[in-house]
């Protein structure tokens, strides 16, 4: 009778196995595929943490994942200096609104933005949440959303013993914290929001990524 049970409890698991699906790039970024964008205009960052600096050091950082993944990107310096003559630097103007200027103005075909909800030194490491959005220039609508809440530990291990050895590296991890620019942590999180997106008309992998399996949209994770 027991061997009858586990036969059954195995033909279940497998069963329930195969039911369950993989949620493939395709799938979940269906708009991307759909529109296929080329050419992407990066806004300045929605900064809602209190570090003031964070927009502008974020904001340096977003464009070489995206080419990376096989976009063409308008430059950062040139569009900076065009939105803000066209006082247009405030991102928060624009992301329920129409983007079609972009399109017309820059030829973009989609327009990438990021939020900043956290960006601050915490014990001895450094703490992001952010979050992309990329929207249609020409539809407005969604075509890629994640977020990653990371925290950079900078703390240092010298393998010492004993308590003296803990209170050189408690100095040295404050040290290194210090030290350390902040923007580190920014690319770091990109790298993990990024990495999942589908890629563009430059890379080899150009529509040939479709079934490959998706991440996670919020991704949390803890790096050295």
């Amino acid at each position: 009778m027991k061997r009858i049970i586990y036969f059954f409890m195995l033909c279940c698991m497998a069963t329930s196995c195969g039911m369950m699906s993989t949620v493939t790039r395709e799938s979940q970024y269906a708009k991307m595929y759909e529109e296929k964008p080329i050419t992407l205009l990066v806004m300045p960052p929605i900064n809602n943490s209190t570090n003031v600096e964070a927009k502008d050091l974020l904001y340096t950082s977003i464009s070489r994942p995206l080419v990376e993944a096989g976009y063409y990107v308008i430059s950062p310096l040139l569009a900076m200096d065009v939105l803000k003559a066209e006082s247009a630097y405030d991102s928060e103007m624009f992301f329920d609104a129409s983007l079609t200027s972009f399109q017309n103005y820059f030829g973009a075909d989609a327009v990438v933005f990021s939020v900043i909800d956290t960006w601050t030194k915490k014990g001895l490491g450094i703490e992001t949440k952010i979050r992309y959005v990329i929207k249609s220039a020409y539809t407005n609508e969604i075509l890629f959303d994640r977020s990653c809440d990371l925290y950079l530990d900078l703390s240092i291990d010298s393998g010492a013993n004993g308590l003296l050895g803990a209170l050189v590296d408690l100095a040295a991890s404050a040290i290194n914290t210090a030290a350390t620019d902040h923007i580190m942590a920014a690319r770091k999180a990109n790298y993990y929001i990024l990495r999942d997106i589908p890629r563009g008309k430059y890379s080899p992998e150009y529509m040939l990524d479709k079934q490959t399996a998706a991440e996670k949209k919020d991704v949390v994770a803890r790096v050295k």
